[in-house]
């Protein structure tokens, strides 16, 4: 598990790595992503911040830490060992690749959010629910991704990269940013209290 920032994850990781940023929701996502509490564990933190990291996890359960990288992914990087990327793209950027290569876009977010208001002909796929859903995400053809900011959909793409899913495309900024962009069609905004 690597608990570093999305954006510096997606820059270069460990391969099979999932993310999991410890500035985020991290102890909730950990315990709702990871259902078995046996499940061994090895980290990859900012360095500093291994014993915060652990210590999270024990709070939902998650008790079989092994250990972590010493030196962190610097360290990983200046052995010289394999690393991975994420692609990722601006939400003007994505506007402009989508003209030529009109390829699909999976919204992340839990399906409330969704119905509130969304991307038109964005699918549903809540992280929540990756396991229950993944055969709905096609292996081989490529795809952006995208929650309310980026911190959801770089959990979402780093499960399915450790699964062998290769061509999903992060959207920086996630739903807000294509919102402000304003160059993209977006449903009308249902207001969530209506769909308790």
């Amino acid at each position: 598990m690597d608990t570093r920032d999305p954006e510096v994850f997606a820059a270069g990781f460990i391969p099979n790595s999932i993310n999991i940023g410890i500035d985020g929701n991290f102890a909730p996502w950990a315990g709702a992503l990871i259902p078995d509490i046996n499940q061994r564990i090895l980290l990859i933190t900012e360095e500093g911040r291994e014993a915060e990291v652990i210590t999270r996890l024990a709070r939902v359960g998650l008790d079989h830490t092994v250990g972590y990288l010493a030196g962190g992914f610097a360290a990983w990087k200046d052995a010289g060992k394999e690393t991975d990327i994420v692609l990722s793209v601006s939400a003007k950027d994505l506007v402009i690749q989508l003209k030529t290569n009109p390829l699909p876009i999976l919204d992340v977010r839990k399906n409330s959010e969704y119905r509130s208001e969304h991307l038109v002909d964005a699918v549903n796929i809540p992280l929540d629910f990756i396991n229950q859903h993944m055969l709905d995400v096609e292996k081989d053809k490529p795809a952006y991704v995208h929650c309310t900011r980026g911190y959801r959909s770089m959990i979402f793409i780093s499960v399915l990269r450790a699964r062998g899913y290769s061509d999903l495309v992060n959207v920086r900024g996630g739903f807000r940013a294509i919102k402000e962009c304003g160059a993209m069609p977006i449903s009308d905004y249902v207001s969530p209290i209506t769909l308790l």
